[in-house]
């Protein structure tokens, strides 16, 4: 096996991504959501003053993502948008767009 194909098979921390919105006391917040490989795909971590939320693994980076600020709705946050900022050492956060999320009704 070449060296970039295990690379690709590592488990571990594969890209942060950027999280801003406003938290449940009505503040506007900025976080890290850390994206790791599992062995059955992606899981996203973000970790705010006293609370960490972890998601479970998704086949998709995008839908770990997704399903960690879901995860954040019913915590109260609200107004939220994530974007790439870094995959593997490589800094991207300038090129990408930024995904917002509809708040639930």
């Amino acid at each position: 096996m070449s060296s970039l194909s295990s690379l690709f098979k590592k488990e571990g921390l594969v890209e942060k991504h950027q999280i801003e919105g406003v938290d449940p006391s009505d503040r506007y917040f900025n976080r890290a959501i850390l994206v790791n490989r599992t062995p059955s795909g992606y899981s996203a971590k973000v970790m705010y003053e006293a609370l960490t939320v972890e998601g479970q693994s998704y086949p998709t980076v995008a839908s770990a993502v997704r399903e960690l600020v879901a995860k954040l709705h019913p915590l109260g946050f609200s107004k939220m948008r994530t974007r790439l900022n870094f995959r593997g050492t490589k800094y991207l956060a300038e090129k990408e767009t930024w995904i917002d999320y509809q708040d639930p009704a």
